[in-house]
């Protein structure tokens, strides 16, 4: 059989495969989501609210029969679902007349500073996005004022919430615009609402590789100044705005990552707890400490309040993953999550149609499927929540 001496234009064939996925992908999303149409949030039950807001169900009855609050949508079935605006009204009229300050509304209180949630690995399927998008919402639906940004140009944490890069973000709109050499925008000029009350966005695409290709040029040139504080310096034009930022490292060690280490009071590193991934974490680690000695020598204060691991993926009959778990709680201690991000179909599942498990449908799974994962993500969230509070000196 003779070879073909035909040869392909690899160039052409990358443009030719990204413009027929990009159009795949619009085509997704205009049958999920159509023309015009914007994502909102599901409604909640009055199990579901009560537990958000931590009061009983029969008190949230009360409330809703003595005609306190906002009135929730009542079904056939005579069921209450309350939305995200709901919820946060009720907070809101609840805090007025709470025991103690923050019962309702835990966000910052005068002396509270800003705090800045960096969550990173540079290995694929660590879990990372899923970890923020989850942890932003979940902070958004506690009571909590949260500004997410996607600093990793593959986008993801973007088009989970309702935003396609390569449609949406044609001309800017990422936090490069904010941190660019040359004439940066306020970053008020790049932050989104999103269908959640409580919760901003500052969307990503592949523009912020810019970033990483200026500041050698504007180092070359003398004109970078202390670039790891680009970050920084922007999340401070609105810090007053809010209680916790959320960001999505990108998945390398680059100048993206070491400005938003820079910014961030917290880190929070997720792990897959199996061997190749525990001896690329060991590298990453090494590699993250040798940059931060470099920011340090140059004049940066590179204290957090805290630094964790988070097991993701997690697989509670699985013997390698069970030995390699009691092997880093062995190494790290406290500085191990107690709570796992447990391995789920409905978490993965959600994410085909670009929808975290807060905003997923239940009855689209089983219930002790669903259950069982939102369980271990809302353990994993509530174990954050609780370090915020503990940096603001409460319990």
């Amino acid at each position: 059989m003779q070879a073909s001496s035909e040869k392909e234009d690899l160039n052409q064939v990358i443009r030719d495969h990204a413009e027929w996925l990009a159009a795949q992908l619009h085509a997704q999303r205009e049958n999920i989501f159509p023309p015009n149409a914007a994502k909102v949030m599901r409604k909640f039950t009055s199990g579901e609210a009560a537990a958000l807001l931590g009061v009983n169900d029969s008190y949230l009855r009360k409330l809703h029969l003595e005609g306190k609050g906002p009135s929730p949508e009542t079904t056939a079935g005579n069921r209450r679902l309350y939305s995200a605006e709901d919820l946060l009204n009720l907070r809101i009229m609840l805090e007025k007349t709470a025991r103690r300050p923050g019962d309702y509304i835990p966000g910052r209180r005068e002396g509270d500073h800003l705090q800045v949630i960096g969550v990173m690995n540079f290995k694929g399927g660590s879990g990372k996005t899923t970890t923020a998008a989850h942890l932003a919402q979940r902070l958004a639906l506690s009571g909590y004022r949260v500004l997410a940004i996607d600093l990793d140009p593959q986008a993801s944490l973007t088009a989970l919430h309702g935003v396609q890069p390569e449609i949406d973000l044609t001309d800017g709109g990422t936090l490069y615009d904010a941190i660019r050499y040359d004439d940066p925008a306020a970053i008020t000029d790049v932050i989104r609402k999103t269908y959640i009350p409580g919760l901003d966005l500052i969307p990503g695409n592949l523009e912020l590789m810019e970033f990483e290709h200026d500041t050698p040029r504007a180092l070359a040139q003398g004109n970078a100044g202390l670039f790891f504080f680009r970050v920084r310096d922007a999340l401070a034009q609105v810090e007053a705005d809010y209680d916790v930022v959320v960001i999505d490292c990108p998945p390398q060690l680059g100048f993206l990552t070491m400005s938003a280490l820079s910014a961030a009071t917290g880190v929070l590193v997720t792990i897959h707890p199996e061997m190749l991934d525990v001896m690329s974490m060991s590298q990453f680690l090494r590699m993250t400490a040798d940059l931060m000695d470099v920011i340090a020598e140059s004049g940066a204060d590179m204290k957090h309040d805290w630094m964790r691991y988070l097991l993701t993926r997690y697989e509670p009959t699985d013997a390698p993953q069970n030995r390699m778990t009691a092997f880093l709680r062995t190494m790290y201690g406290e500085k191990v999550l107690n709570a796992p991000m447990l391995k789920s179909t409905a978490i993965s599942d959600a994410g085909l149609t670009k929808q975290t498990l807060y905003e997923v449908d239940r009855s689209s799974f089983t219930r002790s499927t669903y259950d069982r994962a939102l369980e271990s993500i809302n353990a994993v969230n509530d174990e954050i929540a609780a370090l915020i509070q503990k940096t603001w000196g409460r319990a």
